[in-house]
């Protein structure tokens, strides 16, 4: 079975960053990359995807904010986040996706917070 791992996600000060990282089991070059999250009572949105042919995609909300990376030589997929505001705050999903592919790791909590 596939596992992917998240890491990097904390509390953090409104304005400040942070680096969350995705490490799949298995090889990330032929498949889709992306970080999604979830606030409570909220229901889980994209924040933004990569394909394997390096194509983004974001969220309106956090376009200029966010950026979304892969490094396939480490199976890894990132999600640097700058400027950020109350409203990130949420359990953010990294995903691994082709066709029927499609696989989740457990999230990692992120909380803007002064």
């Amino acid at each position: 079975q596939v596992q992917l791992v998240e890491s990097g996600g904390g509390l953090v000060q409104p304005g400040g960053s942070l680096r969350l990282s995705c490490t799949s089991s298995a090889s990330i070059s032929w498949y889709n990359m992306g970080w999604y999250r979830q606030a409570p009572g909220k229901q889980r949105e994209l924040v933004a995807t990569i394909s394997y042919g390096r194509s983004t995609n974001y969220a309106d909300s956090v376009k200029g904010r966010f950026t979304i990376s892969r490094d396939n030589n480490k199976n890894t997929a990132y999600l640097e986040m700058n400027s950020l505001k109350p409203e990130d705050t949420a359990v953010y999903f990294c995903r691994q996706s082709y066709k029927n592919y499609d696989h989740w790791g457990q999230g990692t909590q992120v909380t803007v917070s002064s």
